[in-house]
């Protein structure tokens, strides 16, 4: 079988295993980055857990991990590894995720003529519990994106100016935080000039997202303070020395309103996310169209906000049924 044509970057650091299968796992990342384009968070833990993986079996088996020794792991050496991570309290999510990063690397193994890792599929994924996102409550998330809220704090007024818009666009568009700060200037229309922005997802996938008429003012009245220059080629929301802004910053603006406005500690800027899609659905939104505003591949992804909107119900009618 011919090989995937992939340009060959910088081995990775894999202690305890030979350079044979170094420069393997250094094509498969290369593979995931370029072809599969995954997102370089997921790229970092797929590595991470390899990483750890090797480091296991090269203890385990007091040698060095080779291809050939490899493609022969037995489904014991995989149990005693998770075994191993779940001892370091790793919770069930990041085990499913560390066993279909090995999974992948076996595939592509086997893709490359290098030989069938059988013992990464026989080995059944952990449960995970669901747990469902927690929305923000209508009237926390319209004060998340007051401007006035930030008066009291020892910040320039345009900062309290941007993070307001910031807030307001993740609420009102549903947009996850990477996609608000990845917009450019020209992307954002003025007030009255545009009602639609075009943001770049997961996998670079882009998609089109309407925008609320008063979170585009939110943003023109940043841009009217914000004393550094902002090209239309250059990101519109900006750090204090002009710089691309840093999701961050964000966060920790969040996490100091939580205290001055009484919201709970779940209350995140990805909370935000899940609050315009619960609200979205609690409205009368169609699951399908809010899988598409969201950006979701799969509507079992978006599915999840149905059972958050059923506690919602069973909560209305727990308190106000007469015989409840």
């Amino acid at each position: 079988m011919a090989k995937t044509p992939i340009s060959a970057p910088a081995p990775l650091e894999l202690p305890g295993a030979a350079a044979d299968l170094v420069a393997e796992a250094t094509r498969w990342l290369a593979y995931l980055r370029s072809e599969r384009r995954l997102s370089p968070k997921t790229l970092e833990a797929y590595t991470r857990d390899l990483r750890q993986c090797l480091a296991f079996l090269n203890e385990h088996w007091d040698a060095q991990v080779s291809i050939k020794r490899f493609a022969a792991l037995e489904a014991g050496d995989i149990r005693a590894f998770m075994a191993c991570r779940r001892a370091d309290e790793i919770g069930g999510r990041s085990l499913m995720r560390a066993l279909a990063g090995l999974r992948s690397f076996g595939r592509f193994l086997e893709r490359e003529g290098k030989g069938k890792v059988g013992a990464l599929s026989a080995i059944r994924a952990p449960k995970v519990g669901k747990s469902l996102p927690k929305p923000i409550q209508i009237a926390g998330a319209k004060r998340l994106a007051d401007a006035s809220e930030r008066a009291g704090e020892n910040r320039e007024p345009w900062i309290w100016a941007r993070d307001a818009a910031v807030m307001a666009l993740l609420y009102g568009s549903g947009l996850r935080i990477s996609e608000a700060l990845g917009l450019k200037r020209r992307d954002v229309p003025l007030p009255g000039k545009g009602d639609t922005l075009i943001v770049t997802g997961k996998g670079n996938k882009t998609r089109m997202v309407p925008v609320l008429q008063n979170v585009l003012s939110l943003i023109q009245d940043y841009v009217a303070v914000c004393p550094h220059p902002l090209p239309p080629q250059g990101p519109i929301f900006v750090g204090a020395r002009g710089g691309p802004l840093s999701p961050r910053i964000i966060q920790l603006t969040m996490e100091r309103l939580r205290g001055a406005l009484g919201l709970p500690d779940s209350a995140t800027p990805h909370a935000l996310r899940h609050s315009f899609a619960t609200h979205l659905l609690s409205r009368g939104g169609e699951l399908r169209a809010i899988q598409e505003l969201l950006g979701h591949a799969s509507l079992s992804t978006t599915q999840i906000y149905t059972g958050i909107d059923s506690e919602r119900l069973f909560e209305v009618y727990k308190t106000a049924h007469p015989r409840a």
